[in-house]
């Protein structure tokens, strides 16, 4: 039977059970911090059984592509555990409980999918007799085939909340999987009994006290391992055996073209972690060194690392991608669609990680040899973290090629020094938030109201004065403050939009506000100085927020969600928001992408923008309920937490839809202009645009325009012509440099022939060590590269003088290198004399110093240095 069958009955079966089928869920989490991936059928239907949000039906059925990594070490090991695994699922939210459940398995178990019942086994948890009593009288499953397990085995639960047993069914694989133990059962840890299907009845909360108590609603969440079912069904071993996967494996094993039996758990391990890493990619994951990011890159370079074991070279984990798309696009359409996409992350990923493999894997065998010289078995954790940090080991990867070797890795030590580097990045955004809850103390109390989406004028009531973070009953004149009052027009900086300037005015006195926050309690703070009268608690205001400023940041902020829009187009849905700044003059948007983008790529994105400047479309607010806008397909950053019945989405026409708390215009076409200024690299994965808005991105025009007709004077053209003018210039220039540099070796060939006559002989070896005129390192190169045309052995050493600094350059041939002679070393100690230092190759070097007059006895001292080292060479 064909997986694609096995699936379709699976859910076929369930509808007619009036459940409702839903599609798989991506795998990554949708607003669960608690989940990096999703690794079970129940994890995307979480809120449903917690009470959160209602199920859209009592009954649910799904198949869920998952990605698990606690087995990872067993992959290729044993012929079931994977890390990517189709999950196929029912669920009832307070419907049908035990009996339900078990019945319907058993009857598609044995009617549905008709495995013979002879091979079924069942486990339940020890003390569930109403379990018990259905398989044993109900269903008629005998006792003898109905095994008891523990807590460890058969109850689910997660720390404090709902929880319950479980209820296993097994198939036997035959005598041939198992392990020839006597005692060998249900349970084992042979591929003999394969659980095909667990029902997990959620009827217990698990309470601080340790006690148990029943819960009024009952559910149920079971989950059937679709690889494992069509392993039974399709009369085979192992996952690597089955339709859906073993193209894959065939594909790798034809890159080695042979199979030795230390092959097979490698090219297992590929074959597993590819079909995973496709779909984490196809899902919108993208390669980093934290959370889901790592375990992508985890396995997509213990893969690679494998490969390399076996001899495979290229990018092999990229070229089967096009493959397994072939096998699961069918029935996950996404995965054809973002095929391209997958790829390139993929190659970009392979490319990195090949580039340091070698390197790294030499380094780690020089450790390796190190510690086993020491009479030691681990791997001290600050190299651990070495080969982590320059080379893109992850520590995993590096704990089990030791594990191979029969060493271990210092973690503990490997957290420390990484902990230590988080800790020197995250120094410089350090606000010692202890001290800051301290500070605001006097305002957890008190509340703030925010009126600025609907005006920038307000009249208000003084709550707080902060003089030096001490509360106050009065300000005087020049000092600085911090006034909380209790309507506020103010936005404070948040999303990162910053915060409103402008002026606090009371009958005898006004403040300059200069940026407002937020308290770590909530309230709305706003900083400046008294630069009139005083002021008081209690004084009636009048706050009024820097109109001007005010639209510069509402035309910044529109200016983000078009752009995020855009770079989606353009770039791919996997783009997401990682940060901005919205100021008034200018903004800057972080977004995960895997690569630069292309100088053509910058112009469709910022043409797209433009064209929606120009649309001059509504910008609407709207509140409305988390769920509704999901529906209308809002953008929302999946680490914020959002109430699920008021979130505020802003819409620029149909075009963008964003969850926002942010100020914006009325309509695009006060935007006036959008210019894309800058494009980089801010991390792995992660790229930054800078971009101004309005009249600074025209005055940045003008600037622009100011600076062609000033180049277009200078080389007498128009403008129109500017970019043939300066081919031309461009052309006549190199034309130039050649007959520059064809001078140069003139020149240097004349200079050469007096240099033959200094030549001298040192132990039967011609050295050459000279001052000569040169203003460059790549004069003194040509020199020296003209020398050695007429000299097959020699080693030359050549000074010069530039700018009042000394430069050199030495040179030794291989013949020369072999009898001991390196020219790294020689040039060291000559630059160390003329006050400087260098470094290089045994064949090559170049140095510099700061005492031209040292210059002549450090020339002098080669010959005495070539003895030296001829010397030492001859006595080892």
């Amino acid at each position: 039977m064909q997986s694609s069958t096995i699936r379709e009955i699976f859910l076929d079966y369930f509808s007619s059970k009036d459940h409702l089928i839903m599609p798989s869920f991506s795998l990554i989490p949708q607003r669960d911090p608690t989940l990096l991936l999703i690794g079970a059928g129940m994890a995307p239907l979480k809120p449903f059984f917690t009470g959160e949000k209602k199920p859209p039906h009592p009954r649910v059925a799904t198949c869920q592509k998952c990605v698990r990594t606690p087995d990872i070490e067993r992959v290729g090991h044993t012929g079931r555990h994977a890390t990517f695994f189709e999950m196929l699922g029912n669920f009832s939210f307070g419907d049908y409980f035990k009996e339900g459940a078990i019945e319907w398995a058993w009857d598609l178990v044995l009617n549905g999918y008709r495995l013979p019942e002879d091979r079924l086994w069942v486990s339940i948890y020890y003390e569930d007799e109403e379990a018990f009593k259905i398989w044993n009288e109900k269903i008629g499953v005998p006792a003898d085939r109905i095994k008891r397990m523990g807590k460890e085995d058969n109850f689910w639960e997660i720390g404090l909340g709902p929880c319950g047993p479980c209820s296993e069914i097994y198939y036997d694989m035959g005598e041939e999987a198992g392990c020839d133990r006597p005692d060998c059962s249900v349970g084992c840890d042979c591929d003999r009994y394969l659980e095909i299907w667990n029902l997990v009845f959620t009827q217990f909360s698990r309470e601080a006290s340790g006690d148990l108590i029943e819960l009024k609603q009952k559910n149920i969440d079971t989950g059937a391992g679709l690889e494992r079912l069509a392993m039974a069904l399709q009369g085979v071993h192992s996952i690597y055996e089955i339709d859906m996967v073993k193209p894959v494996y065939d594909h790798f094993y034809h890159l080695i073209g042979s199979s030795r039996h230390d092959q097979e758990v490698p090219l297992r391990v590929i074959t597993e972690h590819s079909r995973g890493i496709t779909f984490m990619i196809g899902d919108g994951v993208i390669p980093s060194n934290e959370g889901r990011g790592y375990v992508l890159r985890r396995l997509l370079r213990r893969a690679v690392r494998f490969g390399k074991l076996l001899g495979m070279e290229g990018n092999i984990i990229t070229e089967a991608v096009p493959l397994i798309v072939d096998t699961m696009g069918p029935t996950y359409p996404e995965l054809k669609e973002r095929e391209e996409y997958i790829k390139q992350i993929t190659r970009l990923e392979e490319q990195r990680f090949q580039e340091t493999l070698t390197q790294g894997m030499d380094i780690l065998d020089g450790y390796v040899n190190q510690i086993r010289a020491k009479g030691d078995q681990t791997l001290p954790g600050d190299l651990a973290f070495k080969l982590y940090d320059t080379y893109g080991f992850p520590l995993d990867l590096t704990a089990e090629i030791l594990e191979e070797k029969d060493m271990t890795v210092d973690r503990e030590g490997f957290d420390e020094k990484l902990h230590e580097q988080q800790a020197r990045a995250r120094a410089a955004a350090r606000t010692g938030g202890g001290e800051e809850d301290t500070r605001y103390r006097p305002a957890e109390k008190l509340t703030t109201t925010f009126t600025g989406y609907e005006t920038l004028e307000q009249e208000a009531s003084l709550l707080l004065i902060l003089v030096d973070g001490q509360a106050r009953d009065e300000a005087k004149k020049d000092q600085t403050v911090e006034v909380i009052i209790d309507h506020t027009p103010f936005y404070a900086e948040a999303g990162g939009q910053i915060g409103d300037t402008g002026v606090i005015e009371t009958s005898s006195g006004r403040i300059k506000v200069e940026n407002t926050i937020f308290t770590p309690f909530g309230q709305i703070v706003h900083q400046g100085q008294v630069d009139e009268g005083s002021i008081k608690v209690k004084d009636s205001v009048m706050a009024r927020v820097d109109d001007s400023r005010r639209q510069g940041i509402c035309r910044s902020h529109t200016s983000t969600h078009l752009l995020h829009r855009a770079l989606r187009n353009t770039l791919g849905e996997h783009v997401n928001q990682a940060g901005s700044l919205v100021a008034p003059d200018r903004l800057r948007f972080d977004f995960n992408h895997f690569s630069a983008l292309t100088a053509g790529e910058l112009q469709v994105i910022e043409e797209e923008v433009n064209k929606m400047v120009l649309s001059n479309v509504p910008v609407r607010v709207e509140m409305t309920t988390l769920e509704k806008a999901e529906e209308l397909g809002a953008t929302a950053i999946f680490t914020e937490k959002y109430e699920e019945d008021a979130v505020r989405m802003v819409s620029a026409g149909a075009y963008t839809r964003e969850l926002c708390g942010g100020t914006h215009v009325s309509a695009s076409g006060e935007i006036g202009l959008f210019k894309i200024i800058a494009e980089e690299g801010i991390g792995s994965g992660l790229r930054r645009i800078e971009a101004m808005v309005g009249f600074n991105a025209y005055r940045r025009t003008l600037e622009r325009d100011r600076l062609l007709q000033k180049i277009a004077g200078n080389l007498h053209t128009f403008e129109d012509r500017l970019e043939q003018k300066f081919d031309e210039h461009i052309t006549g220039y190199k034309a130039l440099q050649k007959a520059y540099n064809e001078l140069k070796q003139r020149l240097a060939a004349n200079e050469v022939k007096t240099l033959l006559s200094e030549v001298t002989d040192v132990d039967g070896v011609k050295v050459l060590s000279a001052r000569v005129s040169a203003d460059n390192q790549e004069t003194l190169r040509i020199v020296m590269d003209e020398v050695k045309n007429h000299l097959s052995s020699v080693v030359v050493v050549l000074g010069a003088v530039s700018d009042g600094k000394v430069i050199l350059v030495a040179s030794v041939t291989s013949d020369l290198v072999s009898r001991g002679i390196r020219a790294d070393q020689l040039l060291k100690e000559v630059a160390r004399q003329v006050g400087g230092g260098g470094g290089g190759k045994p064949e090559l070097a170049q140095a510099g110093g700061k005492d031209p007059q040292a210059l002549p006895a450090a020339l002098e001292s080669v010959e005495e240095l070539i003895h030296r080292q001829l010397k030492t060479a001859s006595q080892l």
